[in-house]
């Protein structure tokens, strides 16, 4: 893994919530210690397929800009769910990953 890899994901709405995303308990702790771990699991019936990879890096939320639009830009090309324009004026968390730890049954 390169220096330079970088992860994004939106802030999506919350449709319990106020329209306030700094009330997030995510968001705080992107502003109050600057660091974020992504956790992607493969669940199977069958455990012996189990596996899953987290990603550590330093955490940053985009709320203007150009690397904020174009991080929203390659969301809504990749996920059919944003190419709705839903993405338009949502804070996107960048994740410049540092470290990659990963683990799988099969050994």
């Amino acid at each position: 893994m390169s220096g330079s890899d970088v992860l994004y994901t939106p802030l999506d709405r919350k449709p319990k919530r106020d329209d306030d995303w700094h009330a997030l308990q995510r968001v705080r702790n992107i502003e109050t210690n600057g660091r974020a771990s992504v956790l992607v699991d493969r669940w199977d019936e069958d455990w012996t397929r189990l596996a899953w990879v987290r990603l550590d890096g330093i955490a940053t939320i985009l709320e203007s800009g150009d690397e904020r639009d174009r991080a929203a830009e390659l969301l809504a090309v990749k996920y059919p769910q944003y190419q709705d324009g839903s993405l338009a004026g949502r804070p996107i968390v960048r994740v410049a990953v540092e470290r990659r730890t990963r683990w799988d049954a099969s050994g």
